[in-house]
Formats: C-alpha cells, structure tokens, sequence
C-alpha cells in the first residue's frame, strides 16, 4: 500500500485538472460549432493527462538527479528525493508513460493530419526542457511561461483543430485564458516553495520578484483569463458572465488567503486553484453543450 501510495503522490493529483482543463474548453467551442467528434476529442484528454504526467515524473526525477531536491521539502512528499522510489524505477516510468502518449498522439494523425507529428515533437520538448537540461526552464523564471504555452495555448487549439481543421480567434483567447490559470496554479506552488527554491539555487519568478509580486500575478492573471473569454459567454447568454465573474473574486479571495500562509499550508489551496480552473472549463463545456 505505501508503495502504491507513493506512486500515486508522484502522479500530483491536485495538478491534472490542469490538462483537463484545455481539452473540455476546446471541446466546448467544437460543439458550438458543430464540429465536435467523441473519439478524437477522447484522445486528447488521454494525451493531454499522459503529458502532465509524463512531466510530473520528469520533473520529479531530474530535480533529484540536480540536486535542486531535498528530503523534507514543504510540498508535496517527493519519493524518488524520500527513497521511496527508486531512481530507475521512475526513470521507467517516465520512458513508459511518454510511449503510451506517443502512441496516442501518432492516432490522431488519422484526424488531424501528418503535420501533428510535428506539434508532438515541440510538446515533448517542452516536457523535458522544463526540468531537464543545463538550463530548465522551471529554473530560470520561465516555468509560467510554459505553462501558459504547453497548458493553454497548444492543448485548446490543437484539440479544436483536430475536430474543426481549423483555427479561430475566440478558441485563440481561450487557449490564453486556460494558459493564464494554469500559470496561476504554478504561481500557487513556486510562491510556497520560495525557502526550497532558494536554498537549491532555482530563480523561479518567485524568487526573483519575492511574495507580494507574486500575489499580484497571480491576481492579475485572474483578471486577463476572465476578460478573455467575456465575448464567448456574452455568445452563450449575458447571464452567464457570472461564471468569469465569480472565478476573479474567487481567485482574488485565495490570494488574499495565500498571504497569511507558508510552507505546506498552501498545498489545498494550490488544489482549489486547479479545481477552479477545471470547473470553470466544465461549466463552459455545459453551456455549450446546453445551447
């Protein structure tokens, strides 16, 4: 049971909304457009949810192998740096998981077209260079960025696309919408790993710019991702700009939350802030399927 409850930790359960989440937005703009097809979208979500795994192991294995991992961190309980999983085995599992995502990805040539090898090739890249490599971009204060791009921007179109052929602006502001909350539940993470990060020499943005920089990132991100999307739920009905609406004051009341809190009393709210986003995504989905 501890062995399986270290695997499970090492998946980063409060983090895969993140995936999800761009697949059911780009999922929603396919249904209002009459585009939708169950089974590539299906795919997706599997790709989307291997990929983050995939660079939750790597990130959790090449942090051990630099060093930039230490054994009582304040996050969550990493097993490879614990000894609870060993190097090897987490090397197999990155090596297994990232197949499986290939295998997945190369099926949606089928819809998609041979140009999606391509787009493959950049997200994988992008999974390693975010925590392998001489200069990780989760080191160097680029991790939000990424996020924004890996997260938001090439999930949300390339779902839509492989349904549509096709790409629009609304699904375009979308993509940033979903890339901005997903850089808001790294913003969660890095601003309660500050002490950790410093001591292992990471110059996350966190570090960089401090708490309270942070803190209003992460507000001002808020803010971009429900202005965004105003003109596609003005689209679904006026009534349903509550939805953006309520997502800023809940973000703003969880930074205000986070400013009184270290260590490990953030991990809920890293949660919270990854189930926010996915809700968001799922109500979306739902109007659109409603209308």
């Amino acid at each position: 049971m501890k062995k399986i409850s270290c695997w499970i930790e090492a998946l980063r359960l409060r983090t895969l909304p993140v995936s999800v989440a761009g697949v059911l937005t780009a999922i929603g703009f396919n249904i209002l457009d009459g585009t939708f097809q169950p089974a590539p979208a299906a795919i997706c979500l599997v790709y989307a949810l291997l990929c983050q795994i995939a660079s939750n192991f790597a990130n959790e294995y090449f942090d051990f192998k630099a060093g930039r991992d230490k054994a009582g961190r304040e996050g969550p309980r990493r097993g490879v740096t614990e000894g609870d999983i060993t190097p090897k085995a987490m090397l197999t599992a990155i090596i297994s998981t990232v197949a499986v995502a290939c295998a997945a990805g190369l099926s949606l040539i089928y819809w998609g077209g041979w140009w999606l090898i391509a787009a493959g090739i950049l997200v994988a890249l992008g999974l390693f260079a975010y925590s392998a490599g001489p200069k990780p971009l989760s080191t160097i204060g680029l991790g939000e960025l990424a996020v924004l791009i890996f997260f938001g921007i090439i999930p949300v179109n390339l779902t839509y696309y492989i349904q549509a052929h096709g790409f629009t602006w609304e699904v375009m502001a979308a993509s940033l919408t979903i890339g901005l909350m997903g850089a808001n539940v790294l913003i969660v993470n890095n601003y309660r790993d500050i002490p950790d990060d410093i001591a292992a020499g990471k110059l996350t943005l966190a570090v960089r710019f401090g708490r309270m920089a942070m803190l209003r990132l992460y507000i001002l991100d808020a803010l971009a991702a429900a202005v965004l999307m105003v003109p596609s739920w003005l689209c679904l009905s006026p009534w349903l700009l509550a939805v953006p609406a309520v997502y800023f004051i809940a973000s703003v009341m969880i930074a205000a939350r986070m400013r009184h809190l270290q260590g490990s009393a953030l991990n809920p709210w890293l949660g919270r802030t990854s189930v926010l986003m996915c809700l968001y995504s799922l109500i979306f989905l739902i109007a659109a399927a409603a209308a």
